[in-house]
């Protein structure tokens, strides 16, 4: 009678099975996050060889391709090649651009296909 007046009767927090799901949510985000953003590092170093290759000075569209070829050699670049290059001219603009799907697995069946996508207009 004496713990019911007090409140001690009553337990809060949470269950086993709460840090349990808990616990498995946490696991999923870490294991998004750790098999995705290799993929998100990988886009950032392709478009800084398209920078670079903007910035080359190339005019050609084999000049282009050879510059950007050679950045992505240096960079260990194997998701695109300079044979892959959309390049258009708007006015007196040279237009080089890319784009890419990635296929990320993320367990059994399951996986995430990122779209990946930019070009020199856009940076």
């Amino acid at each position: 009678m004496l713990m019911k007046q007090i409140g001690l009767g009553r337990q809060r927090g949470v269950s086993m099975l709460g840090i349990i799901l808990i616990c498995v949510v946490i696991v999923l985000v870490a294991v998004l996050a750790l098999k995705v953003t290799p993929a998100y590092i990988e886009f950032g170093t392709v478009k800084n060889s398209l920078i670079a290759t903007r910035d080359s000075g190339a005019k050609t569209v084999v000049e282009i391709q050879k510059a950007f070829q050679r950045n992505a050699d240096v960079n260990s670049i194997s998701v695109i090649s300079g044979k892959d290059l959309d390049i258009t001219k708007e006015g007196n603009n040279i237009v080089i651009g890319f784009h890419y799907d990635k296929k990320i697995p993320l367990f059994a069946n399951v996986s995430i296909l990122i779209e990946f996508a930019a070009d020199t207009n856009n940076l």
